[in-house]
């Protein structure tokens, strides 16, 4: 009886030591975060660049008044900090990722107590501060060259709308890192997204692109990212932004899924 007893001891010990799943999900959003600010590189192109993007063109054109009329150093926090949200939730994890599965670390994560799934999901929301750290920054910036009018309310708005539809590029920079090298992760990533920067109205207004752009603009979900987080700021339409946004999520979900699948056959 002893023999038998005591496997079901030992089992349900290990099964109360084991940590639930929101204090994994918690353990491993602080590893993830350390490891992010390890890398100086990391911090730089994800933080310091949009911001210093943001503080050229507002220089230049953040005076001028828009016809919602507001200061365009104020729009400019919705369009600007989108594509510094982009920045840090689509490179971060999929670099991660990329360097992980290249180093072998991948193989230990599978075998550890910790779901892959979880330890995937840490990768994004550890993005997070930076993206409330992105936009922050940005709107510093914004006051200090005296071009901000936007109420608590309103830039609360615009983070959970940037948080929300960042969401399907944290996906695409996963299924690019699941499959290809840290160095051609960061390739492919950079490939992607100044296009989908540029032709999704995100520096430069559509109007002064050529026609064509203005033409493709509505089926990149950049377009849409930064119509949603322009809506708390001039009261424009969302909801159908949002739900492109989250068709895409849902569609970039299934590729980060089959590129997944892909890298362990």
């Amino acid at each position: 009886m002893t023999a038998t007893t005591t496997p079901m001891v030992g089992s349900g010990a290990t099964a109360r030591s084991r940590p639930s799943l929101p204090t994994m999900l918690a353990l491993e959003v602080r590893d993830e975060m350390r490891m992010i600010r390890r890398e100086p590189a990391t911090l730089f192109f994800s933080i310091v660049m949009p911001v210093a993007f943001f503080a050229l063109f507002v220089g230049m054109f953040g005076a001028e008044t828009t016809g919602d009329g507001l200061p365009a150093g104020t729009v400019m926090l919705a369009t600007f900090g989108a594509y510094g949200a982009i920045a840090a939730t689509m490179s971060t994890p999929g670099i991660g990722l990329a360097t992980i599965r290249e180093n072998g670390w991948l193989e230990a994560v599978k075998v550890s107590p910790v779901p892959v799934g979880v330890s995937l999901a840490a990768k994004v929301i550890a993005t997070v501060p930076y993206v409330v750290g992105i936009l922050g920054a940005m709107t510093v910036t914004s006051a200090a060259m005296g071009v901000l009018d936007i109420t608590l309310g309103q830039w609360l708005l615009l983070v959970v709308a940037l948080i929300v539809g960042c969401q399907v590029f944290a996906l695409l920079g996963l299924a690019v890192g699941a499959i290809a090298s840290p160095n051609a992760t960061t390739a492919i990533l950079n490939a992607i997204l100044l296009p989908l920067a540029i032709a999704g109205g995100l520096w430069f207004p559509l109007e002064s692109l050529p026609d064509f752009v203005a033409t493709i603009a509505p089926w990149l979900p950049t377009y849409h990212l930064a119509k949603l987080a322009a809506a708390p700021l001039g009261g424009g339409p969302w909801l159908g932004h949002l739900v492109v946004l989250v068709v895409a999520t849902g569609i970039a979900g299934l590729v980060a899924r089959w590129t997944w699948t892909r890298s362990h056959r």
